[in-house]
């Protein structure tokens, strides 16, 4: 069974306090006791000597005010408690939740010690390009209306605190009904002084481009693109990065501090790229319809996306680049160096760059996402 990890955060920027749950409950809490001699053991050599593998993370689930209990849908790691989860984090190299190898000979490594032990194996031809694995993913249940708020680029680093980078990201709707709402992008016309009176008179939506998704839908978000969405449960990729800015927040009032929550609105008019007009779904891009149906959602400077559906062998992964699986329906085995490994729904596999390609056999229809890194050239 997967353990799992719930952190008390609010959404948006993470200015915000943490609350995280007593160490009995939390993922590799004996890791965290453990890390500097874990990093130390690593770099001396046990580790850099073992062949990377496919790896699975265990996810961190995390609270958020407007979140729901419909990821036990998706995941397999049961939910914990019983209060508002709005996140499931299954890839992350960040400081503060990492994500943690779930089974193999690595079990317990974080992607920063395995970058650091062995960035070659883990990277590729991208090893020393970046300082840690540039994108982030999740699962999100927005069971109600999220902030309205906007991710500064990578350009205006006024906005962006050290270490930091900007944020593009991209959903995929997993679940979806006739209340379900996207709001992306601003209608034609609105300008700054209008959107700062919407604000204060709390007609931003009336300021907003909006559709009703479906199941299925792709959005890509750039950054400077004001948004939200409620009432629909989603998959996120996106740059790295936990900076966001609030602009409104429909007088929520977070039931543990009873307060309403902070907004940030200078800083987010400031980095709102006003060109920007309505944001509507991608049309996938069919690049083969055998073995597998095989679907370009995303492509960004940053990541590029592709659904796969079918229910026959078919090749995944590159050498000497990392690729990332995502089991949104079904079952499949992947099998590398003459080991089987399970990718059930709810599944995110890190496939490292010493991985390459490797066979994907489906046991019965599977539907996943394979995720890239662009190569610059």
């Amino acid at each position: 069974m997967i353990s799992t990890v719930i952190c008390g955060l609010n959404e948006a920027t993470r200015t915000d306090s943490a609350v995280r749950v007593p160490a009995p409950f939390r993922v590799g809490s004996t890791m965290s006791i453990t890390t500097d001699i874990r990093t130390k053991r690593l770099n001396q050599s046990p580790m850099n000597q073992i062949p990377m593998y496919p790896f699975r993370f265990e996810p961190i689930y995390q609270y958020r005010i407007w979140g729901g209990r419909r990821l036990s849908n998706f995941l397999s790691a049961p939910l914990p408690g019983d209060g508002p989860i709005g996140e499931a984090w299954v890839l992350s190299d960040r400081d503060d939740f990492p994500s943690v190898v779930a089974d193999g000979p690595l079990k317990g490594s974080t992607i920063e010690q395995l970058n650091q032990a062995s960035p070659e194996q883990l990277m590729g031809r991208f090893a020393g390009r970046f300082n840690r694995f540039p994108l982030l993913m999740k699962f999100l249940d927005a069971r109600d209306v999220l902030s309205v708020q906007v991710h500064p680029s990578d350009q205006q680093t006024d906005y962006l605190p050290k270490g930091e980078q900007g944020k593009t990201e991209a959903w995929l709707v997993l679940e979806a009904g006739s209340e379900s709402r996207i709001y992306a992008g601003l209608k034609p016309g609105v300008t700054p002084a209008d959107f700062r009176q919407r604000i204060d008179d709390g007609s931003v939506a009336d300021a907003l481009a909006s559709f009703t998704p479906s199941t299925g839908d792709g959005i890509l978000l750039k950054a400077g693109t004001v948004h939200t969405m409620g009432g629909l449960v989603v998959f996120e990729v996106q740059q790295n990065s936990d900076v966001t800015f609030r602009l409104y927040d429909w007088g929520h009032v977070d039931a543990k501090t009873g307060q309403p929550r902070p907004l940030h609105i200078d800083q987010g008019m400031a980095c709102i790229d006003f060109t920007r007009g309505p944001v509507g779904p991608v049309a996938p891009i069919v690049e083969a319809e055998t073995p597998v149906l095989r679907e370009k959602l995303f492509l960004s400077d940053y990541f590029v996306t592709w659904r796969l559906t079918g229910d026959s062998p078919v090749i995944v992964g590159e050498d000497e680049t990392p690729r990332v699986l995502v089991c949104l329906d079904g079952e499949a085995q992947l099998e590398h160096e003459g080991v089987n490994y399970p990718m059930r729904k709810g599944d995110v596999l890190l496939l490292p760059a010493v991985v390459g390609s490797c066979f994907c056999q489906p046991i019965g229809k599977v539907c996943f996402l394979e995720i890239a890194i662009p190569d610059p050239n």
